[in-house]
């Protein structure tokens, strides 16, 4: 019984998550979808005319798409960083646990 809930709630899920990423493609007929830097910079030109850039990349990739890959690379490496520390600190703490209901168990013998 709790594994079909659980399914009955995985598939909703699934079912909000693909409706959030499809929909917006629907919405916004014509539109360009680019980077919050340069959406930014072109506010504040568009304020302040005189404005110049005062920080600049080290190095600009070669295309667009490599900017996109790169961009994908460092935020799965971080994710996966991110998921390695809390599964560690998850497995030791199910370890710890363990060794303490272990130690109970051989001192009430």
């Amino acid at each position: 019984m709790k594994s079909r809930s659980k399914t009955k709630q995985n598939l909703i899920l699934l079912g909000a998550v693909l409706i959030l990423t499809i929909v917006p493609f629907f919405m916004v007929k014509g539109g360009s979808f680019t980077g919050s830097d340069d959406q930014g910079t072109a506010q504040i030109k568009k304020f302040d005319p005189s404005y110049k850039v005062w920080a600049h990349p080290l190095w600009t990739p070669p295309s667009g798409e490599i900017e996109s890959l790169l961009f994908t690379v460092q935020g799965s490496l971080g994710t996966g960083i991110i998921a390695y520390i809390i599964g560690n600190a998850r497995g030791k703490k199910k370890a710890l646990k363990q060794m303490q209901n272990q130690s109970e168990k051989t001192s009430s013998r």
